[in-house]
């Protein structure tokens, strides 16, 4: 299957979650990797651009994130809300979510992390912003988006593309807890 993805200039990275969708935070390290599903991620700056996304300390995945410095965010479609609801379900320590599922990734160009876009709609990679007492403290990481891509059949110049009722595989998923997802809906605009 042909790729939809292009490149996304990095100023406007921080489109691609302003509007909060559920992530798939894919992570790997010395021959591991993993991916899990996060309801909690942000843009935090806009040059250089910079994302929060929340992941437990006591997670494999951020064990992945400590080791690498890096990580990556996938963001999926409606048709893959089964997929991310049971890789957030499950840990990857014992075993490689990726495998598991069937989930094809390429590496990412910068940095090398898992990018998936078979079912997802765009993509972050991201440098860890190292922070000694925040990495201590809190589950909220904090990173420079380093390279960026999304489906030009959703988001193209810079903006998300959502028009009508369209195909519902080209929604962002939103996760309103235990097993309940929205789905983007059509998308209008107002003033100038």
């Amino acid at each position: 299957m042909p790729s939809h993805f292009q490149s996304v200039a990095l100023h406007h990275a921080s489109r691609l979650i302003n509007h909060g969708p559920t992530v798939l935070v894919t992570s790997a390290h010395g021959g591991r990797r993993n991916v899990m599903a996060a309801a909690w991620s942000m843009p935090v700056e806009f040059t250089p651009p910079r994302v929060a996304v929340v992941i437990d300390k006591n997670t494999f995945t951020r064990e992945l994130v400590a080791a690498s410095g890096a990580f990556a965010l996938c963001i999926p479609g409606a048709d893959i809300a089964g997929l991310t609801y049971a890789v957030g379900s499950s840990s990857g320590r014992a075993a490689d979510k990726f495998a598991q599922h069937a989930i094809a990734a390429q590496p990412g160009p910068v940095l090398g992390m898992p990018l998936i876009e078979e079912g997802c709609l765009a993509w972050l990679e991201c440098r860890l912003i190292p922070e000694r007492h925040t990495e201590e403290a809190y589950d909220t990481c904090f990173a420079e988006v380093v390279a960026a891509a999304a489906d030009a059949r959703v988001f193209a110049g810079g903006h998300w593309q959502m028009q009508g009722e369209g195909d519902a595989a080209l929604r962002t998923i939103h996760h309103l807890g235990a097993g309940n997802f929205v789905r983007a809906g059509g998308m209008w605009r107002v003033g100038g």
